[in-house]
């Protein structure tokens, strides 16, 4: 990434006014600078030539310098806290944004982007969930340090050596060959180190996603006894964030060192050459220490580049890495979505517009494993008529790795197939999913995936979302999924608090408030997808799910449930038997 990358000035408005800013401050940094040099060689100029002569100065007009001092320097603490004040409240609202945009592009793309490599990570919901939170983060450094000081260094490092130069020739010669060595030096540290934010950024993903994984699949694991195995492998991922972090601090120490050095050398030179000059009287006394003072001042955004630098460059790489996942195209059917609603406008005012959704050839094809899942799938499923007697129970039926879960989310919009289309059957004609308003077609739908991932508050706002939800529809909800049991049992009753993901709560409880939370959501949407509802559950779990999709069939509304259990097939009005394929992998 470049060190202003223009991309973020895109991406980020509040990048853009910041940036303003701190222009507009570093230009009065420069002129404060300039002012303080000559108000402390004023100052201090006639005193010394004074006191060298045995003479008594004129204190009116150093006190005079003395104050214009006093209030520069005022101004200069001023200007500083100023700067970094907006940049600890600019650095968040542009992580904020970066961070919406790469998770709304992320969603946009699907789980796995189709039929394209995806080497950007915008696939993987662990690559993305580990950018958006850890990955970005590191992004502050470089806006609230980094950069003001970079904008600094195109704006005081040149004026103050305007400024010498119109004071002693010699020394803004010294200074003028001196000042390329020091982003000389950064790049050269730069290459020796190239890599090592990547690495540790590459290091945290594997991390993140391992973790998640792990939390995932920690139910399974502890059903088997194994939840203490995979401790290790997160041990060693630990390990190796740890080195990689502090070898990327030994970096940055130790360049710092070099830059501190060749600055420290370089100032030297300027002052030993004005010492030489004032002692043969070739020289001025008030340039003289004008140049004294400013030379430092030159130096000092390069020296504080330098030492920033190593400090941003993981937050440098995040940000590459969110490009990387912006700029991935859409798919071209995606991109349609944009524009006119063909038949889907009226479908916004009346709920059961769609009679059906017809799966036409759909294929997808699963990562890079060569495999087609599902591999060539028509099925034609009737939604909900929203009327007693009017639904039914369709269950996806096949082998592990078949596809099934890769249908439900094909249903749901949130992917897209490879090849053949979905299509909506409406009154008079059909239109294909990908043309449909994704918003619309997610308010006809009620999902409940394996897993529920549920909001944190109290047991009854979980359930109801926040909804005024009258009791006693509250309570046969609650009487169908076997919820009332689980209340009856948690002392606080509906007022117990739930965490984050469900939090305090078992797998099954969980289940059962997801289920309930469904059962009571948009009972007028026609198409209920339930993601293996059975997976985890016990026989009594089994029969509480069971009893919810009979109770939603018996309301009029179609329920598509991914089914292992023979007890979830016999229930089934209508099984649809989801094959895989191999496929030939492309050679290069």
């Amino acid at each position: 990434m470049k060190p202003l990358d223009p991309r973020l000035l895109r991406r980020a408005r509040a990048a853009r006014t910041y940036v303003v800013l701190t222009a507009v401050l570093g230009a009065a940094a420069a002129a404060l600078v300039v002012v303080q040099a000559f108000a402390i060689a004023h100052a201090l100029g006639p005193v010394v030539t004074a006191t060298s002569a045995g003479t008594t100065p004129a204190l009116g007009p150093v006190w005079r310098w003395v104050g214009v001092l006093a209030l520069v320097a005022v101004l200069r603490a001023g200007v500083a806290w100023a700067q970094e004040r907006f940049a600890q409240r600019a650095a968040p609202r542009v992580v904020g944004e970066l961070r919406e945009q790469v998770v709304a592009h992320a969603v946009a793309l699907g789980p796995r982007p189709s039929g394209r490599s995806d080497t950007s990570g915008a696939g993987d919901p662990a690559a993305v969930a580990t950018l958006a939170t850890r990955g970005l983060d590191d992004l502050e450094p470089y806006l609230v340090r980094y950069l003001p000081q970079l904008l600094l260094t195109a704006l005081v490092t040149p004026t103050l050596v305007l400024v010498v130069l119109g004071l002693d020739w010699v020394s803004a010669v010294i200074l003028a060959g001196t000042i390329p060595l020091v982003p000389l030096f950064m790049w050269l540290v730069g290459v020796m180190t190239a890599g090592t934010s990547e690495r540790r950024l590459r290091t945290i993903e594997r991390l993140g996603a391992q973790v998640l994984d792990l939390l995932a699949g920690l139910p399974t694991l502890r059903a088997f006894g194994r939840e203490v195995g995979p401790g290790a492998r997160v041990r060693a991922l630990g390990d190796a964030s740890r080195r990689a972090t502090m070898g990327t601090l030994r970096v940055a120490f130790l360049s710092g060192m070099v830059l501190e050095l060749l600055t420290t050398l370089s100032v030297a030179i300027v002052a030993v050459g004005v010492g030489l000059r004032l002692v043969h009287g070739g020289m001025e006394l008030v340039p003289a220490i004008a140049v004294l003072v400013l030379a430092p001042e030159v130096y000092l955004p390069l020296r504080r580049v330098g030492a920033e630098f190593h400090a941003s460059t993981d937050g440098l790489a995040a940000a590459e890495r969110a490009f990387a996942v912006l700029e991935t195209p859409l798919p071209s059917r995606c991109e349609r979505t944009s524009g006119p609603r063909t038949g889907i406008e009226t479908g916004r005012r009346s709920a059961h517009t769609a009679r059906a959704v017809v799966l036409d050839g759909v294929t997808v094809r699963a990562g890079e494993r060569g495999v087609e899942a599902p591999s060539g799938l028509s099925a034609r499923i009737p939604l909900g008529t929203g009327r007693p007697g009017g639904g039914r129970v369709v269950a996806l039926r096949g082998p592990s790795g078949a596809g099934k879960s890769t249908t439900a989310l094909v249903l749901l919009g949130l992917l897209r197939p490879d090849a053949g289309r979905v299509l909506l059957e409406l009154p008079s004609s059909s239109v294909d999913l990908a043309d449909v308003d994704p918003e619309w077609w997610w308010s006809q739908v009620t999902w409940v995936p394996q897993r529920p991932s549920l909001p944190p508050g109290t047991l009854r706002d979980v359930v109801t979302d926040g909804r005024d939800v009258p009791d006693t529809a509250l309570v046969a909800a609650a009487r169908t999924t076997g919820l009332d049991d689980v209340v009856a049992a948690l002392p606080d009753g509906w007022s117990t608090p739930v965490g984050l993901g469900g939090v305090g709560l078992s797998v099954g409880q969980r289940q059962r408030v997801a289920l309930t939370a469904a059962l009571l959501s948009g009972g007028d949407r026609p198409l209920v997808v339930l993601d293996e509802p059975t997976a985890h559950l016990d026989a009594r779990g089994e029969q509480v799910v069971l009893d919810t999709v009979r109770a939603w069939r018996d309301a009029g509304r179609t329920v598509v449930v991914i089914a292992h259990r023979a007890s979830l097939l016999a229930l089934a009005d209508q099984v649809v038997d989801v094959d895989s394929r191999e496929v030939a992998r492309a050679t290069a």
